[in-house]
């Protein structure tokens, strides 16, 4: 039978593939990445394919179709079933497979869904996911062959692996965990049962309506009910998941929010005590806290672009032990496999704060405070937002801006920095600012503002831009 589809242009995304079901994603697309998938893989000179699913609603009837589309290709599958999406990297890790898909939503509503992939061990993204979608509509697939599939239950030794790493000792911590109706429920409740303490579990039930808060934990009203129970129960540390669990948000034991960059702080400091020297890799939205603070724990910080799968690419290029996101995607490869686990990532959190003596506020409380402004987005066109950065870029440039150019322009003034940057994933130019002063934030609101009307867009309306990290 011969193949041959066209996706929605909007769910073709720069990390993953993406789309509203029913409107813009359909059982159909889940086949078509199938058929394209394991066609790119079997070109590569491989076999066999890994497929997990999340809790979303529409997540059973899309992953038989992706496995239908993969055993059409001739692929070798094997199923892990549901779980969160640092599951299936694990079990494609673990088992070597050629590629992974997951089926997930991620921190999005409930009404979307999508396809994280693996392929040869590596992320795939970016012109990766734009050929599958040329391949998809010319219909340049391998012939149709008879794949294979098979059921595993990969849950037990994952969680055996993330509890290995636990080197808290024996202190008994008192843990609030928000899964947030995610994928994580079922693995968070049997991962906690195994490590010392006394664990509750907020919304462990996986339903992908998300009844109680949208999962993503880097909206600080989505975290109310974690830091409410943090704060009754007394706890030492609240934790929180996005849908998928590949994204981590921390409340500290006074229930204020622990932010990606702080949370960083901590964890950094900890990798370079066994790795002196070790360079410890940020996107480009962290605060220059976070890379003064690797500095002066005698790292090396390395600022690059934002997005997951940029991330993991440079962690393996440069053999990086540690990295992180300001949107709480964290990745160890100190002990670990290098990509976002925020499961593996509050174990070693709850390690450290297990051996120290003072309480994990009081070093959040220690740190350099700023203010900064919310993200201010404004919609430009897909053709036109590189480059309107390339033109700031260029005056900035001219007139001898301390300037960075990695992902957007990120700028150092003598009162902090702000930043403009294009996103990959929407047809908008991000705007941040951060400043160690409420006068110094001023300025930098006023600099923006001129920026951006040199470059020809309409100055922003700060009304409610206000402090807090």
């Amino acid at each position: 039978m011969a193949f041959r589809h066209q996706f929605d242009p909007t769910v073709l995304r720069e990390y993953d593939i993406r789309g509203i079901v029913g409107r813009t994603l359909h059982p159909a697309d889940a086949f078509a990445i199938g058929r394209v998938f394991g066609s790119i893989v079997a070109r590569a000179g491989g076999r066999t394919v890994t497929v997990g699913y999340d809790g979303r609603v529409s997540s059973p009837d899309l992953e038989p179709k992706l496995v239908e589309g993969l055993v059409a290709s001739g692929m070798e599958v094997t199923r892990i079933g549901r779980g969160p999406t640092p599951m299936l990297y694990y079990a494609a890790t673990v088992r070597r497979t050629d590629g992974a898909v997951m089926v997930t939503g991620s921190h999005n509503p409930p009404d979307y869904n999508g396809f994280k992939m693996m392929l040869a061990g590596k992320p795939f993204y970016g012109a990766q996911i734009a050929e599958a979608g040329r391949l998809a509509a010319a219909g340049d697939v391998v012939a149709e062959g008879a794949g294979t599939v098979q059921t595993v239950d990969i849950s037990a030794d994952y969680i055996a692996r993330l509890i290995s790493d636990w080197d808290g000792g024996d202190r008994l911590l008192n843990v609030v965990w928000d899964n947030g109706n995610g994928a994580a429920g079922e693995v968070l409740q049997r991962m906690v049962a195994s490590l010392p303490g006394h664990h509750t579990v907020l919304f462990a039930e996986i339903d992908g309506r998300f009844p109680n808060h949208h999962p993503d934990p880097t909206v600080p009203k989505n975290l109310d009910h974690l830091v409410a129970e943090v704060r009754r129960r007394g706890a030492d540390v609240g934790v929180a998941f996005d849908g998928d669990a590949d994204r981590i948000g921390v409340v500290d034991d006074s229930g204020e929010i622990m932010f990606g960059d702080q949370l960083m702080v901590v964890l950094a400091r900890d990798v370079l005590r066994t790795k002196p020297g070790a360079t410890i890799i940020a996107d480009v939205k962290a605060s220059q806290v976070l890379f003064d603070e690797v500095a002066r724990a005698g790292g090396v910080p390395l600022m690059w672009k934002t997005g997951h799968s940029l991330i993991k690419a440079k962690m393996a290029e440069i053999g990086c032990p540690l990295a992180g996101e300001m949107s709480g995607h964290i990745f160890f490869a100190d002990r670990w496999y290098g990509f976002d686990d925020a499961l593996y990532a509050a174990v070693r959190l709850l390690g450290i704060v297990a051996r120290m003596e003072g309480r994990l506020s009081t070093v959040r409380a220690a740190l350099p405070s700023v203010v900064n402004t919310p993200e201010l987005r404004f919609p430009c066109e897909e053709a036109r937002k590189f480059a309107v950065i390339g033109e700031v870029a260029g005056r900035l440039r001219a007139a001898g801006a301390k300037m960075s150019d990695i992902d957007g322009v990120r700028v150092q003034t003598a009162d902090g920095w702000w930043l403009l940057r294009a996103s990959n994933t929407q047809a908008v130019l991000v705007a941040r600012a951060e400043a160690a002063t409420a006068e110094g934030l001023e300025r930098l609101k006023a600099a923006l503002v001129g920026q951006l009307g040199q470059s020809g867009l309409a100055a922003p309306d700060f009304s409610g831009a206000g402090a807090g990290h």
